[in-house]
């Protein structure tokens, strides 16, 4: 990969990675130090790196450094900064993208993690797996349960809207 590809990537995906880590976090600073960090980490092996698989690359190297940030901020938090409101949504809420990141907030790290690369960031199969380490099949596993939790979370549409 050369300097111009490097910089062309940057352009190219920065925004997209943004995307993808402040949907986990919901934290602005947190997120920028993390798609930060992941491309520091993209230059350190600019060489090493096929410049079409850059897109791929910066994406799984953002999950891992998010995985690494999840895990250091939970070892961090104290049972009351724990506590929050799960409640279902009432029967006249009308915030359908509110009442869907609640849900998502509920979802696992995990399936999480694959939902938002396949639905917002139009990810196959394949390169989700690679991005997360896990095999097709497994990935499709992670989707179907998140939607199926997410379509219970909001329940019928007439008590959303």
């Amino acid at each position: 990969m050369t300097i111009a590809d490097y910089n062309h990537c940057v352009d190219l995906h920065a925004d997209g990675v943004f995307r993808f880590v402040m949907k986990h976090i919901r934290d602005k600073d947190a997120s920028r130090d993390i798609v930060q960090d992941s491309f520091e980490k993209m230059w350190r092996k600019l060489n090493t790196i096929d410049g079409s698989k850059s897109k791929t690359y910066l994406f799984t190297t953002a999950y891992h450094t998010l995985i690494d940030h999840t895990r250091r901020e939970s070892k961090k938090t104290t049972l009351s900064e724990n506590e929050h409101d799960q409640a279902v949504p009432g029967a006249h809420y009308s915030d359908l993208k509110e009442i869907l990141n609640r849900g998502l907030e509920l979802l696992p790290d995990i399936q999480k993690s694959v939902l938002l690369l396949r639905d917002y960031e139009g990810y196959d199969y394949a390169k989700i797996g690679k991005i997360t380490d896990l095999s097709e099949s497994q990935v499709k596993v992670y989707i179907f349960r998140a939607r199926t939790f997410l379509k219970n979370y909001i329940g019928k549409m007439e008590t959303v809207i």
